[in-house]
């Protein structure tokens, strides 16, 4: 099998469930097989609370995501946060930013990653890495704003998450993109988009494009051989659809279903 492994889970797939009670919706996903989570929000408890959770059924944290202010501002309680929840990696998904993404805004999040991904690592012995988001692969030299950022980042303090539909919907090849940068790649979203919808930069599209793995656009098969071989450490579901709770269960088949 390709990928024998129950997958994890991010957060915010399952956002509006935690937001209601926390502690059925691990029950559910605990039920699913579910162990490895990334938490992307609190939901109102203490990080001890989740931890607490988490451990009475044998799951765990391996990822704590913050906003990007939090990250720059709040360093040391982000770092507390996820020490707490037993996180090994703090990741951030969104650089704020108007109109299309520039230059000049990759150069700042580049000196801004260098610097919170050294505090982390030295301070806290936590990996930062970044989600991409699409409006990073803007044409930039002979590549895109996304190589610069990969290229001028320090790999020493500053790893990467790919979310594969948000590297695939503004028109870049997740595959290609692992192969070419392997072990930068720590962590990945696995999603799929609806056929026939056509990508940009925007970092956006409507949750319904969210469909259940295998059953839109990706090349799957590709993306998880390249992940493999690239050394990806944790490998999250996340679904942004209303949908979510009957696609999850058909995405775990699929990736069940892949044979090498």
């Amino acid at each position: 099998m390709l990928f024998p492994e129950m997958p994890g889970m991010v957060s915010y797939t399952y956002r509006k469930s935690f937001a209601k009670d926390l502690p059925a919706t691990l029950d559910t996903l605990q039920q699913m097989g579910i162990t490895d989570m990334e938490f992307s929000n609190l939901f109102g408890h203490t990080a001890a609370d989740i931890k607490k959770e988490l451990d009475q059924r044998e799951m765990y944290c391996s990822s704590f995501g913050v906003g990007y202010k939090d990250l720059m501002e709040q360093t040391a309680t982000v770092a507390e946060n996820a020490k707490t929840l037993g996180a090994k990696y703090v990741r951030v998904a969104w650089v704020p930013h108007t109109g299309a993404f520039t230059e000049e805004a990759a150069r700042q999040t580049i000196a801004d990653f260098n610097a919170v991904g050294k505090i982390l690592k030295e301070e806290h012995g936590l990996t930062f890495a970044y989600h991409n988001h699409g409006y990073e692969f803007e044409p930039y030299g002979k590549g895109t704003l996304f190589d610069l950022i990969m290229e001028e980042t320090d790999p020493a303090y500053v790893s990467f998450e790919m979310d594969i539909l948000w590297t695939f919907f503004p028109g870049a090849d997740p595959a290609a993109l692992l192969k070419k940068y392997g072990n930068r790649f720590k962590l990945m979203h696995m999603k799929d988009l609806r056929k026939g919808v056509v990508g940009n930069m925007s970092g956006g599209t409507p949750v319904e494009n969210d469909v259940a793995l295998g059953t839109g656009q990706l090349d799957l098969p590709a993306i998880l051989k390249a992940a493999k071989k690239a050394g990806v450490e944790h490998f999250y579901l996340e679904d942004e659809s209303e949908t979510y709770y009957q696609q999850v269960p058909k995405s775990i088949a699929y990736l069940h279903s892949l044979k090498k």
